[in-house]
């Protein structure tokens, strides 16, 4: 009880320091909050991209097309030789023959493409295989897969090999290397909101240097003494962290409209999603922590001036 009532008065000191000067703790939240926000905005974005950049991330695709003058009868043996070239690869693939006539008659019945395609007058279109690779990029690597693509381009018949997958891993690519950037320059920002924390409790420390002074002389232990400053970094962090959360969310809100719009052009109904309820309990937890850390260090060097 005596642990919980001390606890308790630390915490009323803590507002009470709070309600004496509003507008610096304002201030300093509203600092702590703008250098919270912008890895937050960046981590919710990302949490966004990595659900579609997985479902995109679906059987790679080669698509082969051959020479223009290869005859029908050519054109199936080559399938044995697709077949052929990834069994030696150890490439499990499922194939699907593209007709060019019926690749044509697809292009004409596009609208507005009709006229274009009957002024050609022949068939310009050569018959294709599209190769898809089973299980994907789970089960295979991407170098058999680009094994797969160069051998497939020396088979007699082909003209061009197409990998068409190659943009999905570089979509993969781009949001990891987007991960990596932004949790460098989380940690660098924790250094700021340290630094903001810090300054802030070692001018609170320093207006009440007299009173730590005759309350340490009245036999008042480190941790009496230190507790308060504890408190108020703690309230500065968990303040700063709600601003920036629902700053980011305000900031969802609006841009969702333009995104919605740009979803609807692509037949998409994707929008942003603030972060779940889990994740945004472990930021405030984080932004508590950096405040008790930053008191902490301002304290223990307040302690040593008085001592």
């Amino acid at each position: 009880m005596n642990w919980l009532r001390e606890h308790w008065r630390a915490l009323l000191s803590a507002l009470s320091r709070v309600r004496s000067a509003p507008g610096g703790f304002v201030f300093n939240v509203v600092v702590i909050a703008l250098a919270l926000i912008l890895p937050l905005s960046g981590l919710t974005v990302l949490e966004n991209l990595r659900p579609v950049a997985r479902d995109l991330a679906v059987e790679p695709e080669l698509s082969v097309f051959l020479a223009t003058d290869v005859a029908r009868s050519r054109a199936q043996v080559i399938a044995d030789d697709i077949r052929q070239q990834a069994e030696q690869l150890s490439v499990p693939v499922r194939l699907e023959f593209i007709d060019r006539d019926q690749a044509l008659a697809a292009m004409k019945a596009h609208s507005g493409l009709h006229d274009v395609v009957t002024a050609l007058g022949s068939n310009p279109l050569p018959d294709a295989y599209v190769v898809r690779v089973a299980g994907g990029d789970d089960s295979v690597s991407p170098a058999r897969i680009t094994q797969l693509a160069d051998a497939l381009g020396g088979i007699s018949g082909v003209e061009t090999v197409q990998l068409d997958s190659m943009w999905v891993k570089r979509l993969a690519a781009l949001v990891d290397l987007a991960s990596t950037v932004l949790w460098l320059l989380a940690f660098t920002l924790c250094g700021v909101v340290l630094a903001v924390v810090f300054n802030t409790i070692r001018l609170q420390a320093y207006t009440q240097m007299e009173e730590i002074s005759v309350t340490r002389l009245l036999g008042a232990t480190d941790a009496y003494v230190s507790r308060p400053f504890y408190y108020l970094g703690g309230l500065l962090g968990l303040s700063a962290g709600i601003v920036a959360l629902l700053a980011v969310a305000a900031g969802l809100a609006m841009i969702n409209v333009s995104v919605e719009e740009l979803a609807k052009l692509y037949g998409s109904k994707f929008s942003l999603s603030p972060l779940d309820a889990q994740s945004c309990a472990l930021l405030l937890l984080v932004s508590v922590a950096l405040g008790v850390v930053g008191a902490g260090l301002s304290v223990r060097r307040a302690l040593r001036l008085t001592a």
